[in-house]
């Protein structure tokens, strides 16, 4: 700890993203990347951007790119905010939106852990909203005081969403305070609720092109919700960084959700993956999470998930294992392609083969 550090800093704990390793070749279904490629037509626009422009600042509005967001969307461009990455955006809300001396926002005690590393860095009182035994969020727990609501929809790590009838219902019973729905998965099978925007002025959505159009390496993420949240956003991010979002990227960016088709094909790829894959899970005795994201949330109280996390490192498959209460016992696995997926499921195989002697 050096003597130089803020207070802020030397009483942090950082979020500590999913292993990118370098030692030897894995199959990685750790970070729920996706497994196929971005669209073509977006690596062709950023080729083409790839020219002596890149000696100009970009855009700092992203104007191009809220454009074509606004349009898929059926919104106005000043519902758009895009940004470098979804958390990215996560953390330009807390100081936007909330209050450091203020009500406690709430957000689950299980679910994506950068939100009590932002809470904890800017300062801001956050209330646990507790999962029951299955690992649900109860709705009801977010209809108290509070200075704002965090919800990630599906959740993450367990994959697990809320119903559109149950989000109304959180809306409307906090009209003082924004809410924020983290839909970063919802591609897979959930449904957004972007149509809720014009009736819940106090509705924001994060989004990020991370995770269904394939482009984590890209770092582009957008928020959706009424002009003057929007503006919010904007204020922290030019009291920041007024180009956040670089030429390469918006013109990726542009091509890849312009491109829906593409994007349609890979995510049902996904989708139907992910049924074979829980189901041949459940048949060796794994108990599967319902899940609406690109990843599955599984436990088998005979093989301590711990244990299966090593092991299967040692055959080269990385998967997510969470040192937490509660999910202590959990793995989070990516869905990666067929032939990915028929790896893990033979090196599990193997595993709980050779554990059972």
């Amino acid at each position: 700890m050096s003597r130089f550090w803020s207070r802020t800093v030397k009483n942090i704990t950082p979020y500590v993203p999913g292993e990118q390793p370098r030692d030897r070749k894995y199959i990685k279904l750790n970070t729920n990347e996706n497994p196929y490629p971005p669209s073509p037509k977006a690596i062709e626009a950023i080729i083409a951007a790839a020219n002596d422009s890149l000696r100009l600042y970009p855009d700092p509005s992203c104007g191009a790119l809220s454009d074509t967001i606004a349009k898929v969307f059926n919104l106005q461009s000043d519902n758009v905010f895009a940004g470098n990455g979804s958390d990215e955006l996560l953390a330009f809300c807390f100081p936007a939106f909330f209050e450091p001396a203020g009500r406690p926002i709430l957000f689950a005690d299980v679910t994506y852990s950068f939100y009590p590393v932002y809470a904890e860095f800017f300062h801001t009182p956050y209330k646990l909203i507790e999962v029951d035994e299955c690992l649900n969020v109860p709705p009801d727990g977010y209809l108290q005081e509070n200075g704002g609501i965090i919800i990630a929809n599906p959740n993450a790590p367990t994959g697990r969403r809320f119903s559109i009838t149950d989000i109304e219902k959180i809306l409307s019973h906090n009209d003082e305070s924004v809410v924020i729905l983290d839909e970063a998965y919802i591609d897979f099978g959930g449904t957004s609720a972007v149509g809720l925007i014009g009736t819940y002025p106090n509705l924001l959505i994060i989004r990020t092109l991370s995770k269904s159009h394939s482009l984590a390496g890209l770092r582009v993420g957008f928020a959706l919700g009424n002009p003057e949240l929007i503006e919010g956003i904007v204020r922290v991010k030019d009291s920041i960084n007024s180009y956040t979002v670089d030429r390469l990227a918006q013109a990726g960016a542009c091509a890849a959700i312009k491109d829906e088709a593409y994007f349609r094909e890979t995510s049902a790829k996904i989708m139907k993956t992910r049924r074979s894959v829980g189901l041949e899970l459940e048949s060796l005795g794994f108990t599967v999470l319902p899940s609406e994201a690109n990843f599955v949330f599984i436990t088998n109280p005979e093989y301590p998930a711990r244990e299966l996390f090593s092991c299967l490192r040692e055959e080269g498959i990385l998967v997510r294992y969470f040192d937490k209460p509660k999910i202590d016992n959990y793995l989070r696995v990516t869905i990666g392609t067929d032939d990915e997926m028929d790896c893990f499921l033979q090196a599990l195989k193997k595993i709980c083969k050779k554990r059972n002697g």
